[in-house]
This record gives structure tokens, sequence and C-alpha cells, in this order.
């Protein structure tokens, strides 16, 4: 799964109004925080446009947090799901029509994260599931650097919940792909039953043709990340 890099956020007063996964996110990054003063802190170098373009891959970010006259080097870890848990991840997608297109559009369906979770699957991790690494000479982990990466990756996932899958380990490319090969085994199932049963094969619902319905509302989401990380507001 190829990494992405998305580009360095504009400076910004205030924080991002958040989306309850975003809020999970930054939850979580609380939890991860050594004090609230250390928190602060990383909140007001994320706000500065101190934080260089973050790359995340799978199960891993990376940015330069300039600080001063010093630049700093944040390496980061979010455990990855295991095969098992990625396959019932899309098959929960697949479930439901309209899922994928949500996820297209910038939206994480709450239904679908309590699906998961019933099944046994956390999408949103917790404070301790989030490692960290800075070049700076503080001792607490994570240090302010961090923690201004962290939020920043909050303000991504916000607007694109596929930056959170791929911190579990599943790329946006590799969710289609998946949806695809399912699609055509279920396609396959179907027609075998319906030709047995009637001699004519059935038509079952396509997940992936929620794309399609997605298109437009995908092309919003990715304007209104431009603007995020452009330091714009939404119209």
């Amino acid at each position: 799964m190829a990494a992405v890099t998305h580009p360095r956020v504009a400076p910004r007063r205030g924080g991002v109004g958040g989306t309850w996964w975003s809020k999970a996110f930054l939850r979580a990054v609380e939890e991860a925080a050594f004090s609230t003063a250390e928190l602060k802190l990383g909140r007001a170098h994320a706000r500065s446009g101190g934080v260089g373009a973050i790359t995340v891959g799978e199960g891993t970010f990376v940015a330069a947090v300039f600080d001063r006259d010093d630049v700093f080097t944040v390496t980061g870890t979010v455990p990855v799901l295991s095969a098992d848990d990625q396959s019932v991840l899309v098959e929960l997608i697949a479930a439901e029509a309209g899922r994928i297109g949500a996820l297209m559009a910038g939206d994480l369906p709450h239904p679908l994260v309590e699906s998961v979770e019933e099944a046994g699957v956390e999408l949103l991790p917790y404070g301790g599931e989030l490692g960290s690494a800075c070049t700076c000479e503080r001792w607490l982990d994570p240090c302010p650097h961090a923690l201004a990466v962290l939020t920043q990756l909050a303000w991504l996932i916000q607007r694109d919940p596929f930056v959170l899958i791929q911190l579990r380990g599943l790329g946006r490319d590799d969710i289609l792909a998946r949806l695809h090969a399912l699609s055509r085994t279920h396609r396959s199932a179907a027609g075998t039953t319906g030709e047995q049963e009637s001699g004519e094969p059935d038509e079952i619902d396509d997940p992936v043709d929620d794309l399609a319905i997605a298109e437009e509302a995908a092309l919003r989401a990715a304007r209104e990340l431009t603007l995020l990380e452009s330091g714009g507001e939404r119209a």
C-alpha cells in the first residue's frame, strides 16, 4: 500500500469544528498526552502552521515540525488491523447500500463503526495505541511536537475518514479493490443460484455501484479538504 502525503496546513486561529469520529480521535490524543500543559502546547504548534506535510502509511505517520529555529522529525504508529479484521471491515462496508458512497464523500457512518465494534473490531484507536517518537530532546512521549502532528491527523481524518482507515492498514485503493472482488464473488454466486432455480441469473445489488452515486459528493469533499489545507473555511 502506497503512503499518502498530505500537504502542510496553513496557520489558523482556533480549532477546527469536529465530526464525531475526529472528536473521538482527539480524545485518544488527549488520553495519550502527559499533561494538559503539553497538550495545549501541541495544539498551539498545530494551529501555528509549524507542522510540515504529513505522510501516512500502513499504520505509520511522519512529519517535520518547525519550532522556532529548529526542525524536528516526528514519527508515529497506530496498530494495523489483522487480516481477519480487515476482511470484516470490508464486508461490513459492503453489507449496506450507501456506506462506501458515504466514505467517498467524507463521512464515516456511525452505524458502520457500531457494526464493526459489534464484530469485535476497533476502528477508532485509544490513547495507548498512539505511538510516537521525536528527534527533540524532551523525555515526554508524546512530546508537544508529536501532539501537534496527532492533532493535525485528527483534522485530516475529519475531512477524509480514509486517513483513519489507512492508519489501520487499509488504503482507499485497497478497499475499493476488495469491494470489487467481493462484488464479483457475490454476482457469481447469485448467478449460479439463479440459473439453477429458474434458468435465469438473479440480479443483486452491487456495493460498488455506490461509487457512481458518490462521485459529486466526493469531489465536494476534496474541495473542502483543499480549503482545510490552505487555511480557508467552508463556504
